[in-house]
Formats: structure tokens, sequence, C-alpha cells
């Protein structure tokens, strides 16, 4: 079977190189289809979910009207279809492996420096886990905080970098940005630092991303025990409506909780598991070797 992936760790049909390659292959076999993206670990080990298909495998897709195969199941009362629930359960278990120390990128782990290594971080969860080739250029640039320059890369989001330089300023240093109070629980510093990060330009995606990047990486003990679903409506929290059917933030936040629960899954993972299932053009590798819990809370055989 040919890889969906392509040598930079990305759908081939949305990595802007390897794209136009795919492209005039498939006019000269067949039409093409429709096809997207989905932010593999940019260094797979052996221990996660493989980015690709494996023998016994199947790659499960997004189609734009799912067919209403009788599928009901009260944790995700959005859902109306078998194959739904199986991406769900492939894209939920991806999003659990990347949170697994040390973590989703292995250049944050490996920075011996805790203020370069949380920098890094920030430049990363900017740029976003659907931009692997963009986070591949800061990590090989390895940007130094004590620089005080914006990275060329993320010149779009000049504002953000400006604002988190001067709110770790004010903070003291990243460390004690992070770090808050010393008796506060690994699920409060999360709530009180993510609401702090609200800052211009920097929304509801990067910062999550950032902060559960920092705790897998266990440079910050960070927890969450909400997803903080936004008034912007980015990719997860129009997923979670979508799939747990409501448009209401608190309803979201108790039933995302007992889908999480259910799944025996840290609930941080259904902020990347959500959005890469409703990726209408994502890819995700479905082997059968799902956690028990998940199939079980999925209804799945």
């Amino acid at each position: 079977m040919t890889s969906l992936f392509c040598r930079h760790n990305r759908m081939t049909a949305k990595c802007p190189i390897c794209s136009k390659e795919m492209e005039a292959e498939l006019r000269a076999k067949a039409p093409p289809r429709p096809a997207g993206v989905r932010r593999a670990p940019a260094a797979p080990r052996s221990r996660r979910r493989t980015a690709t298909p494996r023998a016994g495998g199947v790659v499960t897709r997004r189609l734009s009207r799912a067919q209403d195969d009788g599928y009901r199941n009260q944790l995700v009362p959005g859902l109306r279809a078998t194959a739904d629930a199986e991406r769900l359960a492939a894209a939920l278990a991806f999003a659990a492996e990347r949170l697994e120390p040390p973590g989703p990128y292995d250049a944050v782990a490996a920075e011996p420096d805790p203020e370069q290594a949380t920098w890094l971080a920030f430049l990363l969860a900017l740029a976003g886990p659907g931009d692997p080739e963009r986070q591949d250029e800061i990590a090989a640039a390895a940007p130094r905080f004590e620089d005080g320059e914006v990275p060329e890369q993320l010149a779009e989001h000049a504002r953000a970098v400006v604002a988190y330089r001067q709110w770790a300023k004010r903070a003291g240093s990243q460390a004690a940005g992070f770090g808050g109070e010393p008796d506060w629980s690994p699920r409060r510093r999360f709530a009180r630092v993510f609401d702090r990060l609200a800052l211009p330009g920097l929304g509801r995606a990067p910062r999550f991303e950032l902060l559960a990047t920092l705790g897998a990486a266990g440079l910050y003990e960070l927890e969450s025990d909400m997803l903080h679903f936004s008034v912007e409506d980015d990719a997860t929290t129009q997923a979670a409506k979508r799939a747990l059917l409501s448009g209401d933030k608190m309803l979201l936040e108790r039933r995302a909780r007992e889908l999480a629960d259910a799944c025996a899954l840290p609930l941080a993972a259904l902020d990347r598991g959500l959005a890469v299932w409703d990726d209408p053009g994502a890819e995700i590798d479905s082997a059968e070797d799902l956690p028990a819990a998940l199939r079980s809370a999925l209804a799945l055989q």
C-alpha cells in the first residue's frame, strides 16, 4: 500500500512540495480524490501508533455525509454512523499517544535549558500541529529566547510573539509565568495559566497546544480538566459541537469529560483528536489494536 504520508511527515496531498508530485501522478492514472493532512509526530517512535497504515489496519476518511446506519451512543449523540465512530476512535488514540511523555515534539523534550524549551514549545504551538513543515523549520532554526526576535516563519504572528514576551517579562521569566503559585495543583495551574495567556493574537488552539506540550514534556506540572471551548469556533470547538451535539459550552465540557473518562483517555487528547476527526480530508491510521476501553465506550466491535 502506498504511504499516505510524505517524507516531510505530513499528508502528501497537503504537503506544498509532494502534493504537486502526487497531483501529476493522479492525473496520469485516475481522477484526483479529495485528501487532507493531519499532524504526525516529527520523529515517529516505535511505541506510538504509526502515521502510515500498517498490515491489518485500515485508513478511515471522513465522508462529507456518512450514511446513517443506526449507530447511536449517548457519549457522542451527534454521531449517526459506525464509520464516524471508528474514525473518532482512531483520532482519539492518535491524539492520546502524542501526549505521552516526552510529548509531541522531540526538540522540546531534548532541549536542556527550560527557558529555551518553553520558548520552542510556544513557537511550535503558534505554528500549529497542522503545519508540520513550518514547525520543522522552526525546530531546525532553534530561535533563542534571549535574542528577542520574531522568527521569520512566524512573521504574521508578530503581535502574539511580542505579547507573549511581554507576559514572560512581567512574570519574571517564562518558568515563573508557567509555574504560578507553588500550592497550585496541576489542574488549577493549567486553568490559571490558560486564562493568563489570553493575549492579543493568541487564540484558544495555540494556548491549549502549548500547555499540553509543556505538561507532556514534563517541564511543568500541567493537567487539563477542561477543553476551554471558545467562542472563536476553532476546529476543536466546531468538532465538539458536531460530535457532542450542543452549542452550550458548559454542556460541551461535561460531555467531553464523560467521553474522556469512558474511553480512559486524558481529557487533553480530545483537543487534537476532535479536530483531526472533523477535518474533511484528514486520513487516520485506524489499526485494530485500539485500547479496549476506547472500543467499549464507542461500542465498536
